[in-house]
């Protein structure tokens, strides 16, 4: 027996989660990045995060995942809020190491629980995240990415 093909409408889903997962986390990227937010346009970005991942969620595999969660955590990060940056940054840990996924999204996963332990005042915790994706970027293939990384490490108080 054949395994029967996806529906016309089957694809249509995946199409449409497809393109609302890139497109809610890129306008998240551009919400991050406004200097003069609202308080309205922090709410919009939290939500646009979490629809990204769910979306994700829905027809992603396990790398998508990961940035989803990674882009939550720096969400709350961006907005001071180390607890749920916490949060998202662990379970974004788990699905790197569940799945053995490497390069910068490991070293991305130890950045991102670095900057939440850093602004919730662990100073150790953020040393030791700090200090395994220092080692996670050294072993990054692209020269590109590992700049990005290191660029994005130097930004943690």
């Amino acid at each position: 027996m054949h395994m029967a093909k996806a529906t016309y409408e089957e694809n249509l889903q995946v199409d449409f989660h497809r393109k609302a997962a890139i497109n809610l986390f890129n306008e998240v990227w551009d919400l991050m990045e406004k200097h003069d937010r609202t308080a309205e346009e922090d709410f919009l970005m939290i939500h646009k995060a979490h629809a990204s991942r769910f979306h994700w969620g829905e027809i992603g595999e396990p790398v998508n995942f990961s940035r989803g969660e990674w882009q939550v955590s720096r969400v709350y990060a961006v907005l001071n809020r180390p607890e749920p940056c916490l949060v998202h940054a662990e379970r974004n840990l788990d699905i790197i190491l569940d799945h053995d996924i490497k390069d910068f999204d490991l070293a991305f996963a130890y950045e991102a629980l670095a900057r939440g332990y850093s602004l919730s005042g662990d100073t150790i915790s953020k040393e030791k995240y700090l200090k395994l994706a220092k080692e996670a970027t050294a072993a990054i293939e692209k020269d590109t990415d590992r700049q990005v990384v290191l660029h994005d490490l130097e930004t943690i108080e």
